[in-house]
């Protein structure tokens, strides 16, 4: 190798959650990564630069603690350990209660740019994790045996696979002619911070409003992370009203239960779709969280969806390390794939059905799911079921997500 060129196991395009978090998963397992993300990823930890939350279910918990990110988020964490659900102004609800099933928080809050310090300051720590940041690939060939990557800076990496982290838009996905599903809700997600008189109690919030879902998430503090869905046209309006008009549109989709709001946070507007990718690999390649799928936010599954990809393609790799296989064959990728597509397929079409179920107020199909909704918080076994979904706890678990290494 020369001064420029670097050998490694994977090379990773893009440096976002699910990018960091795949390589510290690999390291840790002993496989070198590089990360190639156009950003200066500094800038990304500014609180200006995005005003979105993530929640991390329990089993993606497991997964940090196992690779060593946990101890940077536990601090910053705010346990979700309720979760109520109601549809308008309807008397009945779905109440999900951790105590339910053993206690633990069926989830954590946190804000993104916590989430990207954590996972930066572990990178800045980790053997064999090589971050190209600000960089960009401008050339990359695949031929017998390697991916040969060449990078604005001057580096050359070569390994046996590559892997497109880049979200959505993959241009990667896209020079490698792979076909996605996409259309557009005709919806824009809001987000915000508000801080409350009252304590919230660890207890999240959804109610479905005709135009979209309005999801009140407990943060550290007595704060709540905002997440209003309003039809594409009425974005700008939303967007463009006064603090004081904009908090008394939320106030009254939030109510008084917990005392005085005070916007605490600048808004953010975000145009919501729908992508899912026909495969996700190819020989020496392979697609990774958004730039594989990315479903509506309505129930708040999208990082949890990529961090399953993570912990998928992680034991496949592992494994075929461990035997002595090439990492980027079709035979070993095609076993990610077998396991990660039908579970993100599964989850695209049922939250794509709640989406179109939720967000209309046709009289019968009204009465309908909040009949629904008060029938499953009646039946134990199903209410449990759709509690350890929430967990990330059903399924063939990867050995991460059960907070164990591969």
């Amino acid at each position: 190798m020369t001064d420029n060129q670097r050998r490694v196991d994977v090379i990773i395009v893009g440096g976002g959650l699910v990018g960091m978090t795949l390589a510290r998963a690999l390291c840790v397992h002993g496989l070198e990564t590089a990360v190639v993300d156009t950003a200066d990823l500094s800038t990304t930890l500014a609180p200006a630069f995005d005003g979105r939350c993530s929640a991390i279910a329990a089993a993606a918990a497991k997964l940090f603690q196992a690779i060593g990110v946990w101890d940077q988020l536990a601090e910053v964490a705010q346990p979700i350990r309720d979760i109520r659900v109601t549809d308008g102004a309807s008397p009945l609800f779905l109440h999900f209660d951790g105590q339910a099933v053993g206690g633990e928080p069926l989830g954590y809050m946190f804000e993104n740019r916590m989430l990207r310090a954590a996972l930066m300051k572990t990178a800045a720590a980790t053997d064999g994790l090589h971050l190209f940041a600000p960089d960009r690939l401008v050339d990359w060939t695949r031929g017998p045996g390697k991916v040969e990557a060449v990078l604005a800076g001057g580096q050359r990496l070569v390994a046996p696979l590559i892997v497109a982290a880049e979200g959505r838009g993959s241009p990667l996905r896209e020079q490698m002619g792979i076909r996605s599903a996409r259309w557009s809700y005709r919806q824009h997600g809001i987000v915000t911070m508000v801080a409350h008189e009252k304590p919230h109690g660890d207890i999240a919030y959804e109610r479905f409003l005709p135009d979209g879902p309005f999801a009140i998430l407990p943060m550290p503090g007595q704060r709540s992370a905002i997440v209003w869905t309003v039809k594409a046209s009425q974005g700008p309006a939303i967007m463009g009203l006064s603090d004081a008009a904009f908090m008394a549109e939320i106030g009254k989709r939030f109510g008084d239960f917990l005392g005085k709001l005070e916007l605490v946070a600048p808004r953010w507007s975000y145009p919501l779709n729908f992508n899912h990718a026909d495969h996700y690999v190819e020989r020496r390649f392979a697609l990774i969280g958004d730039a594989a799928h990315g479903n509506h936010p309505i129930a708040g599954q999208g990082f949890n969806l990529g961090v399953r990809d993570v912990a998928a393609l992680t034991e496949v790799l592992v494994e075929a390390a461990r035997l002595g296989l090439d990492l980027g064959s079709l035979e070993v990728l095609n076993r990610y794939q077998r396991w990660r597509r039908p579970d993100n397929t599964a989850t695209a079409i049922i939250m794509d059905g709640l989406t179109h179920l939720f967000s209309n107020d046709l009289r019968t199909v009204t009465a309908a799911r909040r009949l629904g909704l008060a029938a499953v918080n009646r039946i134990k076994p199903l209410k449990t079921f759709f509690m350890r979904e929430a967990m990330g706890a059903t399924g063939k678990l990867p050995a991460l997500l059960r907070g164990e290494l591969a």
